[in-house]
C-alpha cells in the first residue's frame, strides 16, 4: 500500500550553497492518516527529497485505544528506504526500528541506531509503516518528517569485527548467537554486550538486530582475543523469525514477506552465500508473528532453547526430536541455545550453545555449528561430553556418527560436570529415554540395532505429575550407524 507523496518547497535563492535549500534551513511536513484492521503488512509513505538535504529526520505516533480483553491492541513499527527504492531484496534500505522508537535521524556523518549513515540522495524516500497489529477502531497514526539543508558531509569508513581470535586451537567454545542492543529493541549498549559476554565466561558471540546491520559497525574496541564477533540479523517476518548467523558484515536480509509468498527460500540462500547460517528462532513462541511457519527445508539448524526454559522450549525439543528420525537421508538439523537477552534482568550466555570448532574463527564455528558438533548449557559453570564407542577402536563424540556392526555391543557414556546436586541426567534414543541418573557420570550398553542416535539432557527437578523440569544442559545427538 502507497499512499500519497510528502513534497517539499526546497525553493532556493542566490547563493544558498550546494541545493535548492538554503544551509541551516528546515523544513517539515506532517502527514495524518487512519489504518483499519486488515490493512496491508507494510503501507509505505513517499517522501520527495530535493538536491542539497543534509539530513532527514522523522517523527511518528499512533492512538494506542483500549481494545477489549482477548483482542489485539494497535502496534506500529516505522523504518525508512532511501530514493534506490523499496523492491526486494531492499537494496534501497536504511534502516528499522521497529516500534521501539518514536524518531530517528539520518546524515552522512551519523545515524540514530537501527538506521545505516550516508548520504540523503536526491530521489523518492519512502517511510514504511508496519502495522503489526491493528484494533477493531482502527490505527490513527501521525508522521512528521523534517529536512535539514546543507553540505553533506562525509560518511565514517565502518569499522566491522575480524572474523578469528586467538583461541585455543581446537577446543569447546562457547557463545551465544542471538542478542539485542540499542540498535533494534534493546536497552544495552554493545559495549555492555560485550562485557556481559565476558563475564559470562563467553568465547563468541552474534550480532543478531531485528531487520537491521546498523550494529555490525558498532562494536569497534570491543573485540579482542578473548572474545570472537559475528556479524548477523534476526530476520523478523509476520510468521515467524530466524537467524542469519555469522554473515558477511554489512549483509542486509530482507523480512517483508510471509510463507505464501514463497519468498523465503531466495533469502535463505542469500544468507548461505553471504557465508552465514538459517536458524528459525523461537519456533514455539506464542507471541503474534513468533511461531515459524516456512518449514525446515531451508534451515541449517534451529533454535530450540531461547532463554530461561519455558513451555514453548519444550514444544520446540519434542518437535526437533520427531524430526530426528525423519526420513531424510543423512541430514538433521542441529540444535542451538541463546538467550535472546534485551535488557537486565536477562542473563546474556542464558543458554549458550558450547561448540568443538578447529579454532575460534567464523569459519570454524559455522561448520561446527552446522555440524551438529555442540551441545547447549545454562551457564559456563555447566560443561558435559557424549561420547560412544564399540570396542573395536571406533568412536564418536557429539555430532559425529559411529558406524559399527548392527549387534556390535556400544558403550554410551556421559560426563556432565558443574550441574546442580538434584539434577537428573537422562539418555534418550529414538524411543524416548532408555537411562537415567544422578548428573555426574552415566554409562549405557546398547547396539546400533536398537539406538539409531542417542542424546543426552540434563535437568533440574520437575514439578510434579510426571512433567519434566527445567533444562540445565541438553546434547545434539551421536548417531550409531550399523554397517562399519
Amino acid at each position: 500500500m502507497t499512499l500519497a507523496p510528502v513534497r517539499f518547497a526546497g525553493a532556493a535563492g542566490p547563493g544558498d550553497g550546494p541545493g535548492p535549500g538554503p544551509t541551516g534551513r528546515e523544513e517539515t511536513r506532517t502527514v495524518r492518516g487512519e489504518l483499519p484492521t486488515g490493512a496491508a503488512d507494510y503501507v509505505y509513505l513517499p517522501v520527495e527529497v530535493p538536491r542539497g538535504v543534509r539530513e532527514i529526520a522523522v517523527t511518528y505516533g499512533y492512538d494506542k485505544p483500549a481494545a477489549g480483553p482477548g483482542v489485539p491492541g494497535n502496534a506500529l513499527d516505522i523504518g525508512i528506504f532511501d530514493e534506490r527504492g523499496t523492491r526486494l531484496p531492499g537494496r534501497g534500505f536504511r534502516g528499522w526500528s521497529g516500534g521501539f522508537r518514536t524518531a530517528f535521524s539520518i546524515s552522512a556523518e551519523r545515524a540514530t541506531p537501527g538506521y545505516l549513515p550516508g548520504p540523503v540522495g536526491a530521489g523518492t524516500w519512502h517511510v514504511v509503516l508496519g502495522p503489526y497489529t491493528v484494533a477493531p477502531q482502527g490505527l490513527a497514526y501521525e508522521v512528521s518528517v523534517t529536512l535539514r539543508y546543507g553540505p553533506a558531509g562525509r560518511t565514517p569508513r565502518p569499522a566491522y569485527p575480524p572474523e578469528r581470535a586467538a583461541g585455543r586451537g581446537r577446543a569447546w567454545y562457547r557463545g551465544d548467537a542471538h542478542l539485542h542492543t540499542v540498535h533494534s529493541d534493546g536497552q544495552r549498549t554493545p559495549a555492555e554486550v560485550a562485557a556481559a559476554a565476558r563475564a559470562a565466561g563467553l568465547d563468541f558471540i552474534v550480532s543478531t538486530e531485528h531487520n537491521t546491520t546498523s550494529a555490525h559497525a558498532a562494536w569497534d574496541g570491543l573485540w579482542g582475543d578473548d572474545l570472537l564477533i559475528l556479524c548477523g540479523e534476526e530476520v523478523t517476518t509476520r510468521n515467524g523469525h530466524y537467524l542469519a548467523l555469522g554473515t558477511d558484515p554489512g549483509t542486509f536480509v530482507d523480512w517483508r514477506y510471509r510463507a505464501r509468498d514463497d519468498a523465503f527460500p531466495a533469502f535463505a540462500r542469500r544468507v548461505r552465500r553471504a557465508g552465514g547460517l538459517v536458524v528459525p528462532a523461537h519456533p514455539h513462541c506464542p507471541f503474534v508473528g513468533c511461531q515459524w511457519k516456512f518449514g525446515y527445508a531451508e534451515a541449517d539448524a534451529v533454535e530450540l532453547w531461547n532463554g530461561p526454559w519455558t513451555a514453548d522450549d519444550e514444544l520446540a525439543l519434542a518437535a526437533w526430536d520427531n524430526r530426528l528420525t525423519a526420513p531424510d537421508g543423512d541430514r538433521w538439523l542441529p540444535a542451538v541455545g541463546s538467550s535472546d537477552a534485551h535488557r537486565e534482568p536477562q542473563a546474556v550466555g542464558l543458554p549458550q550453545t558450547v561448540v568443538l570448532a578447529d579454532d575460534l574463527s567464523r569459519p570454524a564455528l559455522l561448520a561446527a555449528l552446522r555440524a551438529g558438533r555442540s551441545y547447549l548449557a545454562e551457564s559456563a559453570a555447566v560443561s558435559l561430553s557424549l561420547t560412544a564407542a564399540d570396542g573395536h577402536g571406533r568412536h564418536a563424540g557429539i555430532g559425529e556418527r559411529l558406524r559399527t556392526g548392527a549387534r556390535t555391543p556400544v558403550t554410551v557414556r556421559l560426563e556432565v560436570t558443574g550441574a546442580p546436586a538434584d539434577a537428573t541426567a537422562r539418555l534418550l534414543t529414538d524411543q524416548g529415554e532408555l537411562r537415567s541418573g544422578p548428573a555426574g557420570v552415566l554409562e549405557w550398553r546398547t547396539t546400533a540395532s536398537l539406538a539409531t542416535f542417542v542424546r543426552a539432557e540434563v535437568r533440574r527437578p520437575g514439578p510434579g505429575g510426571g512433567l519434566p523440569g527445567p533444562m540445565v544442559a541438553l546434547t545434539n545427538p551421536v548417531w550409531l550407524t550399523s554397517g562399519g
